[in-house]
């Protein structure tokens, strides 16, 4: 048996594993993975924009020391409607690509409540 004939099956596993939706999937362990894409220094906390790739965050607060993560972690834990320790980061900490974990919400409940955030910014 070849190697790639394995390869070929942990790739289908991983995908079938995950349920995609746009920026926002849910892993296998129910979570919901969230891709943001952080732009730090801005004048106030907002959602930008919701794209396939990701979900635009502006934060006021600096990058400088952690501070623009802490504020994006505990802007979002508002939107979402969940405590901060619901809301964790995942990848990117130095980036401004990230990925945000959320625990005790939905994709569907995310993405409205994203859109509806970018509607009471209009």
């Amino acid at each position: 048996m070849s190697k790639q004939g394995g390869k070929k099956t942990k790739k289908t596993q991983n995908i079938v594993g995950d349920i995609t939706t746009g920026p926002i999937t849910v892993n296998k362990d129910g979570k919901i993975l969230i891709k943001i894409q952080a732009k730090p220094g801005a004048k106030h906390n907002g959602i930008t924009d919701i794209s396939e790739e990701a979900v635009g965050v502006a934060i006021s607060a600096p990058p400088v020391q952690g501070e623009a993560n802490t504020e994006l972690i505990k802007y979002l834990a508002s939107v979402l409607g969940l405590r901060k320790s619901d809301v964790m980061l995942d990848r990117g900490s130095k980036g401004r690509q990230k990925v945000i974990t959320a625990t005790g919400i939905t994709v569907d409940e995310a993405l409205q409540r994203f859109k509806k955030e970018i509607g009471d910014q209009s």
